[in-house]
């Protein structure tokens, strides 16, 4: 998903969509008591999430697959940095559901704060990780080097790309109407933007163990 997929979904999420849809329970009613409608976001998020996860797993396919029949395959060395980038995006996952706790709750100066707060720790993320390909490029191991090196720069690339456009659509949501005849709406794309971060977040741990079990 890119940036600007990312934040055309939410922009529709936040202005709402029309029909019955199935409810999400992080969703509540909007002012008058009504619920929010869930169209825009089962059809949209959950295919997005679907067709992302194929994606993954494909590549793991074709890693574990190339893996065992290659005669050149040579186990790259890991940067240590990947580790602390792993905690801060298990963490970025901590701070994200307390912003979204915090909106559902009226508080939007903390929603605000804590919404902040997973933005930087996602930047964060992807700076460690452009951190981890320089490293290995000036030990000299490049995309080309050999099959072990080419799906961990396919790999963590294709990760960061979807991380990117999660990022975009955390600072899309940052400037949105936080009034009451929003708030509805907003939480409803929140509940978006937290499970799509969430899902990345696991993403990551399944390529980050196998670069690490089957590096």
């Amino acid at each position: 998903m890119t940036g600007k997929a990312a934040t055309q979904e939410l922009e529709a999420l936040d202005v709402g969509g029309t029909g019955a849809g199935t409810e999400w329970p992080w969703a509540p009613g909007g002012p008058d008591g009504s619920a929010v409608p869930q169209r825009v976001y089962v059809t949209g998020i959950f295919l997005a999430l679907a067709s992302i996860l194929m994606f993954f797993t494909a590549l793991t396919s074709a890693y574990l697959v190339r893996q065992g029949i290659s005669t050149d395959w040579v186990p790259i060395e890991l940067p240590a940095i990947l580790w602390a980038n792993t905690a801060v995006l298990l963490g970025s996952s901590a701070t994200i559901e307390r912003a979204r706790r915090l909106l559902a709750q009226g508080r939007p100066e903390g929603f605000r704060r804590w919404w902040g707060l997973t933005t930087a720790l996602g930047l964060l993320f992807l700076a460690g990780q452009f951190v981890a390909w320089t490293e290995l490029r000036a030990a000299g191991v490049y995309v080309a080097t050999n099959p072990s090196s080419s799906f961990f720069y396919v790999l963590t690339g294709a990760h960061g790309l979807h991380l990117l456009g999660g990022v975009a659509a955390l600072l899309y949501l940052a400037r949105r109407d936080e009034s009451r005849e929003h708030r509805a709406g907003l939480q409803t794309a929140a509940a978006a933007a937290s499970v799509y971060w969430h899902f990345l977040g696991v993403i990551w741990v399944c390529v980050f163990l196998l670069l690490n079990l089957r590096g």
